[in-house]
C-alpha cells in the first residue's frame, strides 16, 4: 500500500521528450523573431529609399513648373532653346525663382539640366545664363541607383514628343508649345515611376 501511495519520478524518455519539445519551440521562436527583425529592416530600408525618391521628385518638380521661355547661349555663343530634350532622354531648360538670399549679383534665372553618370542622377546648373567658354555646371547629386530615365514634352494638342523643341512648326502650330513635362524613371525597388508637370504657359 505505501508502494503504490510513493510519487513516480520521471522517466529518461519523459524528460527527453520534454527537452525536446522545448528545444523545438526555442528554434521556432528564434526563427519568428529573426524573421521580424529582418522585416522592420527591410521596411525601414524602404522607407528611407521612398524619401530619397520623394525628394528627388520634388526638386525636379519645382524646376519644371518654373520653366521659363527665356533662351540662352552656350559656349561658343550658339543660341540654345529654352527647353532641350536630345536623344538621351535628358532635358535641359532655364527656369524662373533662382532664390538669392545673399544678395548676390546674378540673375534671378537659372539654366538645369538633368544627367545621369553610372547609375546616379545628377541636377546640373550654370552660374549664369548666357555661358564663357570656361563655365562649368554644378552638380547637385538627387538619386541614386537609376536604372534609366527619360523626359518627354506634352505639347498643346496632347501628343507627346521624345525630342524638344520639334523642328518644322511655326509658332502659331498648337504643336510647338510646351505643355507638360513626362518623366520616366526606373528605380530600384520600386521599378517604373511616372511623374507629368504642366509649365507655365509662356
Amino acid at each position: 500500500m505505501l508502494a503504490s501511495q510513493r510519487s513516480r519520478g520521471f522517466t529518461l524518455i519523459e524528460m527527453l521528450v520534454v527537452f525536446a519539445v522545448f528545444a523545438a519551440i526555442g528554434v521556432i521562436s528564434s526563427r519568428i523573431v529573426s524573421s521580424v527583425i529582418a522585416n522592420q529592416a527591410v521596411v525601414a530600408e524602404r522607407g528611407q529609399r521612398l524619401i530619397e525618391v520623394q525628394r528627388a521628385m520634388q526638386i525636379i518638380q519645382r524646376d519644371v513648373m518654373q520653366i521659363s521661355a527665356r533662351g540662352v547661349r552656350d559656349q561658343l555663343g550658339d543660341p540654345l532653346e529654352p527647353v532641350l530634350i536630345g536623344a538621351d532622354g535628358l532635358i535641359e531648360f532655364t527656369r524662373l525663382g533662382w532664390r538669392n538670399p545673399l544678395a548676390q549679383r546674378r540673375a534671378d534665372a537659372q539654366r538645369v539640366g538633368y544627367v545621369t553618370e553610372e547609375g546616379t542622377l545628377y541636377r546640373a546648373y550654370w552660374p549664369v545664363l548666357d555661358r564663357t567658354p570656361d563655365s562649368e555646371p554644378v552638380l547637385q547629386q538627387l538619386l541614386s541607383d537609376v536604372e534609366q530615365i527619360e523626359f518627354f514634352a506634352l505639347d498643346a494638342t496632347g501628343d507627346e514628343h521624345s525630342f524638344w523643341p520639334q523642328a518644322g512648326t511655326s509658332a502659331d502650330d498648337p504643336g510647338s508649345r510646351l505643355a507638360a513635362v513626362v518623366m520616366r524613371v526606373d528605380v530600384a525597388p520600386f521599378g517604373t515611376v511616372e511623374r507629368l508637370w504642366p509649365v507655365p504657359a509662356s
